[in-house]
């Protein structure tokens, strides 16, 4: 199983490499020894080696609808 496959989908795929990318331009150190400069990259990159976890938040349970 790859670590791309641990996202739900390509979707998420993406969000979770645009956030990872945004840490890395606010100062986050990277997890691996990447070629590239670039944080997109670099963020695909921990992806592709399975250094970032992604967690799915919980769905909302959706209430019953109320009768009178």
């Amino acid at each position: 199983m790859s670590s791309e496959s641990a996202f739900h989908n390509k979707y998420s795929l993406v969000k979770g490499a645009a956030r990872r990318a945004r840490q890395l331009q606010s100062g986050a150190p990277p997890l691996i020894m990447a070629k590239s400069m670039k944080a997109c990259r670099v963020a695909q990159d921990e992806i592709r080696q399975g250094q970032v976890k992604y967690v799915l938040p919980n769905a909302p349970v959706a209430s019953e609808p109320q009768t009178h």
